[in-house]
């Protein structure tokens, strides 16, 4: 079996519906909500999700680059810093996943196993890696921060959806027994 562009696309649109489905679930008064001191904020997280495939779409679009020695990643970082310092409100937030996601999951439509196939050299000179695992790492992220997302609606007293769907199917099977 081939892993091509278009089944990546469709991976990451899930988890970016259920990411979108997390931040529609927590009231905007919550928004401002910070798990410890020092943490993103629910917002800040939010938004640091939305942004964040940029990173993956800048290492492996144009240029396709097959080498990250000397690559300017501190700039790349300040550039995401001073997005995610951005002020949005909750709908702000939740369209920005939305068009960032629809955008990235668009370009990843058009990734071949050819591309995927790529090897990558780290910044480190000496590790390489294919861009099909780089790109992975764009999911991975992302459901990274969606499961203290999940923790943080629990601190909030919201049960989050993924569980309130999967109660739902067991009273369904419940109910169907009886």
């Amino acid at each position: 079996m081939s892993y091509a562009g278009k089944d990546f696309a469709n991976s990451f649109r899930t988890v970016r519906k259920n990411t979108i489905q997390i931040a529609e679930d927590i009231p905007e008064s919550s928004y401002s909500f910070s798990p410890a001191p020092d943490l993103r904020t629910v917002g800040q997280m939010l938004t640091h999700i939305a942004v964040s495939s940029r990173i993956f779409e800048e290492l492996n679009k144009t240029p396709r680059l097959t080498t990250l020695v000397g690559f300017d990643f501190l700039g790349l970082r300040d550039r995401l810093l001073a997005e995610e310092a951005k002020p949005r409100t909750k709908a702000e937030i939740i369209d920005f996943l939305r068009t960032e996601g629809d955008r990235f999951a668009s370009w990843m439509e058009t990734v071949t196993p050819e591309i995927l196939a790529e090897e990558v050299t780290d910044a480190d000179g000496k590790t390489v890696r294919t861009r099909f695992e780089r790109l992975l790492a764009a999911k991975e992220h992302e459901m990274h921060h969606r499961a203290q997302l999940m923790l943080i609606e629990r601190q909030l007293g919201i049960v989050p959806h993924i569980t309130r769907q999967m109660n739902e199917r067991l009273a369904q099977m419940r109910a169907a027994k009886a």
